[in-house]
């Protein structure tokens, strides 16, 4: 991205700031074997050779697939004496993705996230329920340390037990709520049918992330929980939760500056502020696993300016797919949100699941929306009209045909975590 075209002159001060961030994340990679050979191959042979941001676009872009070819501490930077705590990714489709921290390094998290919550008006009176999931993933621990930073109460009750999450949300006064959208949407419908009155609740913010969710779904959630809900971005590779975070005004995610962000073409072309593409982030301050122009697979936007709530700097749009979420169908790409915002739209939940199959050597997809009680018991004749605008609505969007199945209430499998959007029968196996 050509910041020089596209911001003003008091940013361009800022970009030697940048470039000096970014000139000593690549000193920190180039005794590493694998930036010394892909960095070499273009004459980058130390740091100073980054004279401008342009030199810094031309550096080779880390992938997934990179860290897995470096499995497991091939792209650590510190030696492993100075790494204090490993997270990882699931690994469901290979080996994972390994990630280091030092001391240091946990500690800045911590800050962070700290003050990625404060923007959303978090503070030490409140009491955090994190429904994010511990382990090697690194939603729970990163909020956890966050709010511990700020100090905030830290309820660390993980993912699943939704009983129990609904009752200590009331015995304990829980004021914010961790955890990802789909599963706010799961407890706010277990909480009508639990017996809790949602007035018995102290809830005020939610903290969701970890997939991408509409606008339209932050609507539903805000009504049936009576919270404000904000959006908080990061992942394993470049840090963890905290990279981004929504403030009051919701006019984007503010982007912390310890992270440089980019926007790519398919191809991998730097583009403009304010088009739409992948996002590549580099982190400026990690010493145990640094990483340079990582290939994040969210689509976005980037901004640059000051925003009401007083910040000035980089922010980014909400998360709108990923490019490992798009299902080509027939030529046609076609993202589960796009699907999602045409169901809110015509007055459906989000409870859908997209199965694509396979008819001799044509595509087909299916697209089941769960109805609610209400819905189930309405006149046939009104069923059938909601699906018909829904199949429109969708067949408009998409450009190509679908199949419209109502389901019945709670047919459709609730998360505790990642909610799972798609079936992909055309090679047996479920994404």
């Amino acid at each position: 991205m050509d910041l020089a075209n596209n911001v003003s002159q008091e940013t361009e001060r800022t970009e030697e700031q940048w470039l000096e961030g970014l000139r000593k994340t690549v000193e920190m990679v180039l005794p590493i074997h694998h930036y010394q050979e892909s960095y070499g191959a273009i004459g980058i042979k130390s740091a100073a050779d980054i004279k401008s941001l342009k030199d810094f676009q031309k550096l080779p872009l880390t992938t997934k697939e990179d860290l897995r070819k470096n499995y497991p501490f091939g792209l650590f930077a510190e030696p492993m004496e100075n790494i204090v705590r490993l997270h990882a990714s699931s690994g469901t489709t290979g080996k994972p993705t390994v990630v280091g921290y030092t001391r240091e390094d946990i500690t800045l998290w911590a800050r962070i996230v700290a003050n990625s919550l404060k923007r959303a008006g978090v503070t030490k009176k409140d009491v955090v329920q994190i429904a994010y999931g511990y382990g090697l993933f690194t939603g729970g621990m990163g909020l956890h340390y966050g709010c511990e930073e700020l100090g905030a109460i830290v309820v660390p009750i993980s993912g699943g037990n939704t009983a129990r999450q609904l009752m200590l949300m009331r015995d304990f006064g829980t004021t914010v709520l961790a955890c990802t959208p789909s599963y706010a949407l799961y407890l706010a419908e277990s909480l009508e049918e639990s017996g809790i009155s949602r007035d018995e609740l102290k809830l005020r913010i939610g903290v969701f992330g970890a997939e991408p969710w509409t606008e339209g779904m932050r609507e539903e959630i805000e009504q049936r929980l009576g919270i404000k809900a904000y959006d908080i971005y990061g992942l394993s590779e470049t840090m963890g939760p905290g990279v981004a975070m929504e403030c009051p005004a919701h006019k984007g995610l503010h982007i912390d500056d310890h992270f440089y962000p980019e926007i790519l073409d398919e191809e991998g072309n730097p583009l403009t502020v304010g088009e739409r593409g992948e996002l590549v982030i580099t982190s400026l301050d990690k010493k145990g696993f640094p990483v340079l122009r990582y290939r994040t697979k969210d689509l976005t936007t980037l901004h640059y300016g000051t925003c009401s709530c007083g910040q000035v700097g980089w922010t980014m749009d909400r998360v709108s797919a990923r490019v490992d979420d798009m299902l080509i169908i027939r030529g046609v790409n076609v993202f589960p949100s796009q699907i999602e915002e045409a169901i809110l739209l015509e007055g459906f939940e989000p409870h859908y699941l997209l199965v694509v199959y396979r008819v001799g050597n044509l595509d087909q997809l299916e697209v089941q929306v769960e109805v609610n009680e209400t819905s189930f018991f309405d006149e046939v004749r009104e069923l059938e009209a909601r699906q018909q605008r829904l199949h429109k609505r969708i067949e408009d969007v998409l450009g190509i045909s679908v199949r419209i199945r109502l389901v019945e209430p709670k047919s459709i499998p609730r998360s505790e975590g990642k909610a799972v959007r798609v079936v992909d029968k055309r090679n047996k196996e479920v994404k």
